[in-house]
């Protein structure tokens, strides 16, 4: 897949959020999510990436939205930096907006001057693919997927509908994947430890990869 395609695609998905965001604030429904405590629930099963006996790193959240997460990591990983990139500059506005300025928190709509974390994390950017055909969105997330390894030192984790969903609830508009195809697909091509978790009550799946 071209550059300019992969930035056509992230740039229509900014797009839907930013109608979000300016429909309901910076707000769990501000990043089409239907409620907190699901929200809750993904950061959970991310932020199972950090083990108890780790020692204090850094955290890149990719598609950081209003930046939720910050919060979350502040609030269970006080010491560890957290960086939130997401390609709408008014989402990182409001991001900036809401939390107060820590030299250990920053946040920014520049891919190109993110630094390498320990572990990069992505919630929910995968989920809408509008009008787009489905391989044309897998071959997007698999080449994102490339860019976490990319930015990670020692893993990275994200989730994605699952396609043991309801059929009769699925939108057209948003993108159902297959768990195994992509656990084995990151099992080959960027380490052979890797967990699925599918076992939380959402519609969806989260793959940790240790690099």
């Amino acid at each position: 897949m071209e550059e300019t395609i992969a930035d056509t695609l992230r740039a229509r998905a900014a797009a839907y959020y930013e109608g979000k965001l300016l429909a309901h604030g910076p707000t769990p429904q501000g990043v089409d999510w239907n409620s907190e405590s699901s929200q809750q629930l993904r950061f959970e099963q991310l932020l199972r990436i950090i083990t108890p006996d780790m020692a204090p790193g850094s955290l890149l959240d990719y598609g950081c939205g209003y930046g939720a997460l910050a919060d979350y990591v502040t609030g269970r990983h006080a010491n560890w930096a957290y960086c939130g990139f997401d390609p709408s500059a008014k989402m990182i506005a409001a991001a900036q907006g809401l939390h107060a300025p820590d030299p250990r928190r920053t946040f920014t709509d520049d891919d190109g001057c993110l630094s390498r974390a320990t572990y990069t994390v992505a919630s929910g950017i995968f989920n809408v693919k509008l009008d787009n055909d489905d391989d044309v969105w897998t071959e997007y997330l698999l080449r994102t997927l490339d860019r976490f390894a990319n930015l990670s030192e020692a893993g990275f984790a994200f989730n994605v509908l699952t396609i043991y969903s309801d059929p009769a609830k699925r939108r057209r508009d948003l993108y159902y994947a297959d768990p195994l195809r992509l656990f084995e697909h990151c099992r080959q091509r960027f380490s052979a430890r890797v967990a699925l978790l599918h076992d939380y009550k959402l519609f969806e799946f989260t793959l940790i990869v240790r690099l």
